[in-house]
């Protein structure tokens, strides 16, 4: 063909496609063959033009559209040709710069288009890590950071797609650093206000005496209230969130607007309870005052929603529940039905009413609540000469373990027994009698001398039905429980459940399910059946740990070891004995006596648990071990001092093989409680400093894995209940990014108490620095107890317990939470449910 005959037909093509009236305007004459060359494509195929166009568009070479692409590549003549500039336009586009950030920040793309007509444009990811693109269809999309354990870079696109359907591109990147406490660390305070970091907010949720129901009115808070049944009981401790439907009563795992809060009411205030305190009454105490307290303690549940002016709870959800002293509850596992759980009102010691002093708690994942019945032995009364009675009627066994719980012969916490019962035959008081009345059945069915070994249980609620019976896991065993956690579920492998038993010298302890992990338990709809399934068959453990940094699970079973008829210190009968005399059993196998094991927390990433040994009066240098490695004075700033080991420490292990069916572990020293004044050599191991320095820890809780808090390098919560650095600031929250087992090393230091002077070695953790901060300080004469989060991790639920618990009607020490809006007030104080958040919605402590 002709150069100028295939010259024509191009250009007879073009504008067939670009100008409408090429052929008129160049005045073609008519040939008498045709080559083919003729446009019989129909498709909406791309034309080599539009991938120019896009080409060209992206690399922002050119900024005049098809028209300036087309005269760069055949000149003026073709536009001369088609009497028009071409109406086909591309974008021109850009991404923004390449950004840095850390994980659980905010991320926003901004995107443009800086010339052009778009018709559609968006973000899309194109490397690195998942994330969830909110407004990902416009030109400013956001997300998340991700967890990541190292520099991580992402990789985004922005595109955008002209009125014609040419498609323009733009790429960033954004760079991810791991986790950090990115908040300013609160300073000590004795100030009468919760204190957060700044950019954070506080609301006041649930309150003692706050109504459930619609039976009562507000609270008065002068002491003239009653129906506690109805009411928030007092001292607000352990506490979960359950998510719950937009609509219905439905659990929903997800949901972190609305939702059942269930939480713990371990004791009382007692002087605040009444008008004047408690009457004075020459032997006998008033049965109303008596019924009141007693309808203090328990447990809460109660529905929560976060609404248009933020986190409130519903006064009369059909889902709000008050457990308390009186609430009838029901045993399981193999204590149920032993003659040890006999009363008059159980003779077949399957039955129970109540539960008391519950402590911390433990969220389980077919969505129901455990709680854990702490200090419940010094509620109960025991007249002189109980001992002998029970060596008479019963056997020496009786007194023997009575002594090992601390039921001793005294009148009981706050002398409730005194009280006459409020109508005959009601016994709900008299319960609270252990004395044995030796005229009536040996078997314990007439009287209430075996009441006591119906306390010191795991109890199991289902928070979405409120008709349900509490139950008594008494395969966990029985002891002054502190929480009861759940380590990490894999499919096919048996669960284990960690507790501490809270006092001086007590134990470690683990359950290990008989049934391996099913995740389908998840979402069961009977959820107290799965709490069967799981928590009233397997192995009960108690942890001895060896000075090299390993340690052992002891099984306690009975007929094996010394778990016999024919222990001389106590002569054990069977499980069930085994179970309700776990301290004997752990005395018997050689346990490791601790500082107060209070509450456990498992890493959701790396199913390492941490316990916090809160602190021990008792121990001295002679008694120290590597677990338990120090003894000394801690002086007050206003006179008199602390000792033994008075700030405490937080410990962990890791499982051989990383499972939870392991029978060792390995373990270390995460964190010293100290002021920072102290000895560094010997005391202040953590090299604490001013933004970090705590004592006494206690609650503790790690992120949840639904969010980043909880991922990569999960967040860490340690809560205090002290008294030996109040005279510097009151109890706090702190936050924390730890390690891992052995990232330290070994440590010799210098114990050195009342003349006393020993070294003693023990296996302590890489130095915390800034990835332990304190998060928030408390109001007076507080404990900082009880914490979950939402789902996403943008709320946080914390407990502030018996603020002002000094004081009285007549002075005052606190008027929390009165006083959190400015500080001061001249209410009685309240225990109270606080919801922290971020004003800018993003996820706490990161």
């Amino acid at each position: 063909m002709p150069l100028s005959t295939g010259k024509a037909a191009w250009r007879a093509a073009c504008c067939r496609k670009f100008g409408g009236k090429f052929m008129t305007m160049l005045n073609q004459p008519t040939i008498g063959y045709d080559d083919g060359d003729i446009d019989t494509n129909l498709t909406a195929n791309p034309h080599i033009a539009d991938l120019i166009a896009s080409r060209y568009s992206r690399r922002q070479t050119l900024r005049g559209g098809l028209s300036a692409m087309t005269a760069a590549v055949f000149g003026s003549t073709m536009l001369t040709a088609c009497d028009k500039d071409d109406d086909r336009r591309g974008t021109t586009v850009t991404a923004g710069s390449a950004i840095t950030t850390s994980v659980g920040k905010t991320v926003t793309l901004s995107g443009s288009v800086t010339s052009g007509n778009a018709s559609a444009s968006g973000w899309t990811q194109t490397s690195g890590p998942i994330v969830t693109l909110a407004n990902g269809a416009t030109a400013t999309a956001s997300f998340t950071a991700p967890a990541v354990t190292a520099s991580t870079v992402l990789g985004f696109q922005f595109s955008s797609t002209s009125s014609d359907g040419i498609k323009s591109v733009a790429d960033t990147t954004v760079t991810v650093a791991p986790a950090t406490l990115d908040f300013t660390a609160v300073p000590k305070s004795l100030a009468d206000i919760v204190a957060v970091p700044s950019g954070y907010q506080v609301t006041v949720l649930y309150r003692l005496g706050d109504p459930i129901n619609a039976s009562v009115g507000a609270y008065a808070n002068d002491g003239t209230d009653a129906t506690f049944s109805a009411r928030a009981g007092d001292h607000h401790d352990g506490m979960s969130f359950f998510g719950l439907a937009a609509t219905g009563t439905t659990p929903d795992a997800n949901s972190s607007t609305r939702g059942v809060l269930v939480l713990n009411h371990e004791n009382i205030t007692q002087n605040y309870l009444h008008p004047n305190g408690p009457t004075s009454v020459a032997g006998a105490r008033p049965t109303a005052e008596v019924l009141k307290e007693m309808e203090c303690h328990g447990v809460s549940v109660i529905e929560i929603a976060r609404g248009t002016s933020g986190w409130a709870y519903a006064p009369t959800s059909s889902l709000n529940r008050r457990i308390t002293p009186f609430t009838p509850t029901s045993f399981s596992g193999p204590v149920a039905g032993s003659g040890l759980l006999f009363t008059a009102f159980s003779p077949t010691g399957r039955a129970g009413r109540g539960t008391i002093n519950n402590c911390a708690n433990g969220t389980m994942p077919w969505m129901t609540y455990l709680t854990n019945e702490e200090n419940w032995a010094g509620y109960f009364r025991r007249d002189t000469g109980d001992n002998a009675r029970r060596t008479a009627a019963v056997s020496a066994k009786s007194s023997v373990a009575f002594a090992r719980y601390g039921l001793s012969e005294r009148g009981g916490n706050y002398n409730w027994t005194t009280a006459a019962a409020p109508a005959a035959g009601d016994t709900r008081i008299a319960k609270f009698n252990a004395t044995i009345d030796p005229t009536l059945p040996a078997n314990g069915t007439g009287d209430f001398r075996n009441e006591p070994n119906q306390y010191g249980w795991v109890v199991e609620i289902d928070p979405f039905d409120p008709a349900s019976t509490p139950r008594k896991r008494t395969a966990l065993g029985r002891m002054n429980h502190e929480g009861c956690v759940v380590g990490r579920t894999v499919a096919g492998i048996k669960p284990a459940f960690y507790m501490g038993d809270d006092a001086q010298n007590e134990y470690l302890y683990k359950f290990v399910s008989a049934t391996p992990w099913a995740a389908a338990d998840a979402t069961t709809t009977n959820r107290l059946a799965i709490g069967d399934k799981y928590l009233d068959s397997g192995t009960l453990y108690v942890a001895k740990l060896a000075a090299d940094g390993s340690g052992q699970w002891l099984p306690l079973v009975f007929g094996q070891g010394p778990l016999t008829a024919a222990n001389a210190a106590y002569a054990f009968a069977d499980q069930a004995d085994v179970l309700t005399h776990a301290r004997l059993a752990g005395d018997a196998l050689g346990a490791t006596r601790m500082d107060r094991p209070e509450w456990t927390a498992v890493n959701p990433v790396n199913g390492e648990m941490y316990l916090t040994l809160t602190n021990n009066s008792s121990r001295t240098v002679a008694t120290t071990d590597a677990a338990n490695p120090r003894a000394y004075t801690d002086p007050k700033t206003t006179g008199g001092s602390t000792s033994g080991n008075p700030n405490g420490h937080v410990i962990r292990l890791r499982e051989s093989g990383d499972t939870s069916e392991a029978l060792a572990f390995t373990w270390d020293i995460y964190a010293f409680g100290a002021g920072s004044d102290l000895n560094p050599a010997n005391i202040n191991l953590s090299n604490l400093d001013a933004t970090n320095d705590f004592s006494s820890p206690d609650g503790l809780w790690f992120a949840r894995p639904s969010n980043v808090a909880g991922q990569g390098t999960p967040l860490m919560w340690i809560e205090t209940d002290d008294g030996a650095y109040t005279d510097v600031t009151n109890c706090m929250l702190l936050a924390a990014i730890p390690g891992s087992v052995g990232d330290g090393g070994t440590r010799t230091i210098t114990n050195s108490l009342n003349g006393a002077t020993a070294s003693q070695t023990t296996r302590i953790g890489k130095a915390p620095g800034t990835n332990l901060k304190r998060f928030l300080v408390g109001p007076k004469e507080c404990e900082i107890t009880g914490i979950d989060s939402t789902p996403d991790g943008r709320a946080i639920f914390v407990n502030i317990q018996h603020p002002g618990e000094n004081g009285n009607p007549a002075a005052i020490t606190s008027n929390w939470p009165q006083s959190q809006a400015t500080g001061t007030g001249t209410g009685r104080p309240r225990s109270a449910t606080i919801v922290i958040t971020k004003t800018d919605g993003g996820i706490i402590g990161l």
